[in-house]
């Protein structure tokens, strides 16, 4: 678009997620870079008061709670060009009709990332020291833990498995580098020397889940994906693996974990569930060979902000004629969570 004229944009999500995104100072910098009322945040592209702003729009600014991008909802923005997304992957957010329209599309997903790898860091680390088995023993006895029951504890020279050289799961990569960790790699996307160079060996799915102690789950929910953790992939992981999840349930057949956790045989740590919530009699949420938390390892709080900065940025470059930085192709969603 020429850089005399500035982009006309409009906001597409839940109204709630907003002012975090954007905070004041961010805002006043998107407002100079492009017309947008940011009184408008549109939840239906059919809503008639929204219908001259997305007429006109050339970009949205989509995030949580935007509508799905398909054929009907693109009749209502038939200027569209780009689709800055201020959240993770756009796997669910963008249909095919809007692939072949042509329109650009960027996703804050390498920011969105950051958060995901840190805690999957942290809980690598505390699943290392045991320090979930060693709470609920101190919960139970009130007494320090003997040589005997330390013995099997601490991460000099634990082996992770990660799955998935996605965005996580290279970020992850990177900041285990500095630990005296041994990592395995599964991608097949990923050649040996690539793999070397993120620090990893690279193996089999089936090798990674046998010799790994601790395994964590980055790789993207397509239907290719659906259940690679099966019942007969989960029985290599070795007695007292932990396996983590802070990608999709649906990677994993959630009634084939139950019964290995439930079991005892397995320890895990999931922050995301198929179905999500569990329902409310799931054994997961008692037991103690479990640490499940309720979706939080991506962007949260102030961590907002720093998809709001990626959409602003992306907006300026589409304002200066210059190309994306973050741009996600058709062909990308094979790969990227």
């Amino acid at each position: 678009m020429p850089s005399a004229q500035l982009p006309r944009a409009v906001f597409a999500m839940d109204p709630v997620h907003l002012p975090l995104l954007f905070p004041a100072p961010l805002l006043a910098r998107l407002q100079r870079t492009a017309e947008i009322d940011p009184a408008l945040v549109v939840r239906d592209f059919a809503d008639p008061a929204a219908a001259s702003a997305l007429a006109g729009a050339d970009v949205l600014i989509t995030g949580w709670g935007c509508p799905h991008l398909d054929a009907e909802a693109l009749t209502a923005v038939p200027r569209l060009r780009s689709v800055l997304h201020a959240a993770g992957s756009v796997r669910s957010l963008v249909g095919e009709a809007l692939w072949k329209r042509g329109v650009t599309v960027s996703s804050a997903v390498t920011g969105n990332a950051v958060p995901v790898a840190e805690y999957t860091l942290a809980m690598i680390l505390l699943a290392g020291k045991d320090a979930f088995v060693h709470r609920e023993r101190y919960r139970r006895t009130h007494a320090q833990p003997t040589p005997a029951e330390t013995a099997a504890t601490g991460n000099l020279g634990r082996r992770i498995g990660v799955i998935g050289a996605s965005r996580v799961g290279r970020r992850l990569l990177e900041l285990l580098r500095p630990y005296d960790l041994e990592i395995l790699l599964h991608d097949p996307y990923v050649d040996v020397a690539e793999a070397a160079e993120l620090g990893a060996r690279l193996v089999s799915l089936e090798d990674l889940l046998r010799h790994s102690d601790i395994v964590s789950l980055h790789a993207p929910d397509i239907p290719e994906t659906h259940h690679m953790l099966d019942r007969s992939r989960l029985a290599l992981v070795r007695d007292g693996g932990v396996l983590i999840n802070t990608s999709r349930g649906a990677l994993v057949d959630h009634a084939a974990l139950t019964d290995e956790l439930v079991s005892g045989r397995l320890h895990a740590v999931l922050d995301v569930t198929d179905p999500e919530p569990l329902p409310a009699d799931s054994p997961l949420y008692r037991l103690p060979n479990v640490f499940l938390t309720p979706h939080i390892a991506g962007s949260l709080g102030n961590e907002l902000e720093r998809l709001g900065l990626i959409v602003v940025e992306e907006l300026e470059r589409l304002a200066g004629d210059l190309p994306l930085a973050h741009e996600v192709r058709h062909a990308d969603l094979t790969r990227v969570a």
